[in-house]
């Protein structure tokens, strides 16, 4: 059930006038729906894995339970190392099983050694990456004494499977939407047309960019041994947008679909394109992700290596950026994908700046000279790394990004339509000037008057009606 399909219109609908109008009168019954609804929305790609979803809820809702009762540390441990190994152990096996078998495979073969190990026939559930680490959130932060566990077990399970953000994220923390769901919800009617804002937004960045770039890029991947340099050039350049417009686009409905129920969820995107550097990209990209491993990974590592000096930071960033890069996908390319993005951080390493941040000046129209330099350079870097996101194999990259340079690179390139680098040219012009707010149409009630404000909706709902593309799946679904 995608977001911007006409089954969600109709399930949303309902949901939302019995979640306000129905079962707001007590907060456990309010919840409960929420729960039911969040299972029907799930249910509705595979029932099947409803099963493991209820599982890996029960069993850290007891654990969260028994770790709270129990005074003794050791013990807290224990039971935290067993939601970490059954959490772990899960996205492992269904995500990582046959990566790890062919590899092993292919290891030995490289000796002339034949295994004879096949692959194992999975389906990989839909949002397991997300609801893993959102409960092992709990109980390390329970471990830690950041929270306390919810002894509503209604509450418990609706934040597991809470739908607005299960299948894509944002990878909220248990500290921040437990909370919300432990305290009774108010509906804002200027807080709900706001949300609206951001979901129509999201959707014209989904529907009108993302997806008519979609078959470009993926044509372009695809036959890329026939294609001039300059279209290959173009065709990074277009996956950048489409990667980021596609995600972000579905970060900007889960938030504003979860603000419509009452709830504030976390910011996942905070316009990554005007990043100065790469440290400053990934606080700005999936930041929901990204502060997840510094928080549980980078930073107990960096601590336990800070006797290494630059060489333990260095240790540290590699093996966060590593996870990273496997999170996304149970191939090498996406280990090296993440790597890359590590190895970039090395010289600020050395030279000591990996924590400088150069931030624009909100008031400025236009970026300085330097400024744009350095958001440039980030964005190269950035493309490069996205061929090995984008290509079906380390081996494609590599070969890809060699054919780059050719002289065919001052050809004229291929799919170059002038709608399409319009498009995109004014929304990142949009997006520049509406970078510091949460999103590009907040505050619009205060910008313009009724009549401009009520043109650029039709314009928006309009060019999502004319120039929609195929209809194609969330990109990140499949992590």
């Amino acid at each position: 059930m995608l977001f911007n399909s006409l089954p969600f219109a109709v399930f949303f609908g309902i949901f939302f006038l019995l979640y306000w109008f129905v079962f707001n009168r007590k907060l456990k019954l309010q919840n409960l729906f929420l729960l039911i609804g969040s299972y029907v929305f799930y249910s509705w790609w595979d029932w099947r894995f409803l099963f493991l979803i209820i599982a890996n809820s029960l069993l850290n809702y007891l654990l969260g339970f028994y770790m709270n009762k129990t005074k003794n540390q050791k013990t807290k441990d224990v039971l935290m190392y067993i939601g970490t190994i059954a959490g772990i152990g899960s996205l492992i096996y269904y995500k990582y099983a046959n990566f790890f078998i062919v590899s092993f495979v292919e290891a030995f073969s490289k000796f002339h050694i034949n295994l004879n190990i096949h692959t194992v026939n999975l389906v990989l559930p839909l949002g397991i990456s997300f609801y893993t680490f959102r409960t092992l959130s709990y109980l390390f932060d329970i471990n830690n004494g950041k929270m306390k566990p919810t002894s509503d077990w209604v509450a418990f399970f609706s934040f597991v499977a809470f739908f607005p953000c299960l299948l894509s994220g944002p990878i909220d923390r248990a500290k921040s939407l437990i909370p919300q769901l432990e305290k009774k919800r108010e509906f804002r009617y200027d807080d709900a047309v706001d949300a609206l804002r951001q979901i129509l937004w999201g959707f014209f960045k989904k529907m009108v960019i993302a997806d008519n770039l979609a078959p470009i890029t993926n044509d372009i991947f695809q036959h890329y041994h026939s294609l001039p340099a300059s279209t290959l050039v173009l065709g990074v350049f277009y996956s950048a947008i489409q990667l980021y417009t596609d995600f972000s686009g579905y970060s900007d409905m889960a938030i504003g679909i979860g603000r419509l129920l009452g709830f504030k969820v976390a910011k996942n995107f905070d316009y990554p394109f005007f990043a100065q550097s790469i440290p400053e990209f990934w606080r700005k990209w999936h930041i929901s992700l990204t502060q997840w491993i510094s928080d549980y990974v980078y930073t107990p590592l960096s601590l336990k290596f800070r006797d290494y000096g630059k060489l333990g930071i260095t240790m540290a960033i590699m093996i966060n950026f590593t996870l990273i890069g496997m999170w996304h996908g149970a191939s090498w390319r996406f280990v090296i994908f993440g790597m890359l993005n590590g190895v970039y951080l090395v010289p600020l390493i050395l030279r000591g700046t990996i924590n400088k941040n150069k931030k624009l000046d909100p008031n400025k129209p236009w970026p300085s000279f330097a400024e744009f330099r350095n958001m440039l350079q980030t964005f190269v870097l950035i493309n490069i790394s996205i061929i090995l996101f984008k290509a079906e194999s380390v081996s494609q990259a590599v070969e890809f990004f060699g054919r780059i340079f050719s002289k065919s690179i001052i050809h004229y390139p291929k799919n170059a339509q002038p709608f399409f680098i319009l498009v995109i040219t004014l929304f990142l012009i949009i997006e520049w000037g509406q970078r510091n707010k949460q999103h590009v149409l907040e505050g619009l009630n205060l910008q313009m008057s009724k009549p401009v404000r009520w043109a650029l909706y039709s314009f928006l709902i309009m060019s999502i009606m004319v120039f929609t593309g195929h209809e194609e799946p969330f990109i990140y679904f499949k992590f």
